[in-house]
């Protein structure tokens, strides 16, 4: 049995270490990643508002809000190809 002065644990100090530096650089990641996807659902969202702007059809606060906040891209798509077509706001909820 080894004693507390002769125990080594340089190894399992330095094993310790580089499992925490591992899990730090996989946790920027996925922030990174996340943070990307929500720039893609804000940038898609505004452009969703900005073609229905330009179709000159008339968007309520809760509507826009709506658009604003969602972050799933399925829904942003549908959205977009709606914005295009539709006669009113409403429909793209419908």
């Amino acid at each position: 049995m080894a004693h507390a002065e002769e125990a080594d644990d340089g190894p399992a100090l330095e094993a310790l270490l580089a499992g925490l530096a591992t899990l730090d650089e996989d946790r920027a990641a996925a922030g990174e990643a996340r943070g990307l996807e929500r720039g893609e659902a804000r940038g898609e969202a505004k452009a969703i508002l900005l073609v229905l702007e330009s179709r000159g059809l008339r968007i309520s606060d809760e509507a826009r809000e709506r658009i604003r906040l969602c972050e799933d891209p399925e829904q942003l798509d549908a959205w977009a190809r709606g914005a295009a077509v539709i006669t009113s706001v409403d429909e793209l909820f419908g």
